[in-house]
């Protein structure tokens, strides 16, 4: 039997993790603006892995990284934290039960991105997975 390769675990966490914070999220921000919620989770998130880095050993000098990388991790950042406001503010307007199934349609998004940037190609159950991540979120959003 093969084994489950390590990026699996840490997506399957990832997606635990995820369905966490949309529980916690909607909870969070029931009594305050979704903007200063945003901020609160990011301070956490900041000190969190600032932990974890220094447990591991892992801080490297910020002079050390090329411009290219800056410039990816500076856009990825804005993403994140424009994908995490809107999330928020969803979560405040919303039920979770329709937030959680638009905010999955994030996975197609990805998968179309890789083949218009990065030159991955889709296979009939890459197509297939899209199809039905579409169909179930839509499922999911009816009354």
């Amino acid at each position: 039997m093969k084994a489950i390769p390590a990026w699996a675990l840490f997506a399957l966490g990832s997606a635990f993790f995820a369905g966490l914070t949309a529980l916690f999220g909607k909870l969070g921000v029931a009594n305050i603006p979704s903007n200063f919620a945003t901020f609160i989770r990011t301070l956490i998130i900041l000190a969190l892995t600032a932990g974890i880095l220094s447990l591991r050993g892992e801080w490297q000098r910020f002079s050390n990284l090329s411009l290219l990388t800056w410039t990816f991790l500076i856009l990825s950042g804005i993403a994140t934290g424009l994908s995490w406001l809107c999330y928020y503010r969803a979560l405040q307007l919303g039920p979770l039960a329709g937030v959680a199934p638009l905010d999955k349609l994030s996975v197609v998004f990805a998968l179309i991105f890789g083949v218009l940037f990065l030159g991955e190609r889709l296979s009939w159950h890459g197509l297939a997975g899209i199809a039905l991540i579409v169909s179930g979120s839509l499922v999911l959003l009816m009354p």
